[in-house]
């Protein structure tokens, strides 16, 4: 293969992998956002008065291990007012999330 071949295909390999790893990161955020309202949902934190605390809210200053996407998804929906965050810390939905299923008719 001549030389301008290969860096072509170097670029279209780089600009592949710069792809997939974004659309994995997104995949994993949308993951974790269906966590967190799962977990609130299931503890009833629908008001201030019920809110909670969640322990993967902060991130861990060490970071070892597995990266941890819930903290990042829920500075995300505590931004855009899908949850909401009380003084002391604690979190609970602010919207209340259809199912999933539309009703039958």
């Amino acid at each position: 293969m001549s030389e301008p071949v290969q860096i072509v295909v170097g670029l279209i390999c780089l600009l592949g992998v710069f792809a997939l790893t974004r659309y994995l990161v997104g995949w994993q955020v949308k993951r974790a956002t269906g966590f967190i309202i799962r977990d609130l949902e299931s503890q009833n934190a629908v008001d201030p008065f019920t809110a909670v605390e969640l322990p993967y809210a902060k991130q861990s200053p060490l970071r070892i291990g597995m990266r941890n996407y819930h903290a990042k998804a829920l500075d995300y929906m505590v931004s855009e007012g899908v949850v909401g965050k009380t003084g002391g810390g604690k979190y609970y939905l602010q919207v209340k999330i259809p199912d999933a299923e539309p009703p039958a008719l």
